[in-house]
């Protein structure tokens, strides 16, 4: 039987919701976006960061997006791959406040950050 329970939704959601960003929205402009960014590259210029870094970051999360949906088959995934997500979400929001975005651009991070925790803890 399936699992519906609320940290196997947040599980779920998070983990579309990474796959979304990163390989379906990564060249698409959002009011989310970092600074003035465009795209998910421009936004991790606008922070200041490494070019490496977006590669690196980009695959922890497609990574840990797709741990998260094999974790509904092998369970020891779950709680390794919400605790990444929810590390480089604290990442993004600090990005965020580094570049002085106004409070708004920092939701999709806190929701994901506040969902992992949910994945962690319930």
């Amino acid at each position: 039987m399936p699992d519906f329970s609320l940290p196997a939704l947040f599980q779920l959601i998070v983990a579309v919701g990474l796959l979304n960003v990163w390989l379906l929205r990564s060249k698409s402009a959002t009011s989310y976006r970092g600074g003035a960014a465009k795209n998910l590259k421009e936004e991790f210029s606008a922070y200041g960061l490494p070019s490496a870094a977006f590669f690196i970051v980009g695959t922890l999360k497609v990574g840990a997006a797709v741990a998260l949906i094999l974790g509904f088959w092998m369970p020891e995934l779950i709680r390794p791959s919400a605790a990444i997500v929810g590390v480089l979400m604290v990442g993004a929001i600090a990005m965020h406040l580094k570049v002085g975005d106004p409070m708004m651009k920092s939701v999709p991070a806190l929701l994901m950050l506040a969902m992992s925790a949910g994945i962690l803890w319930l």
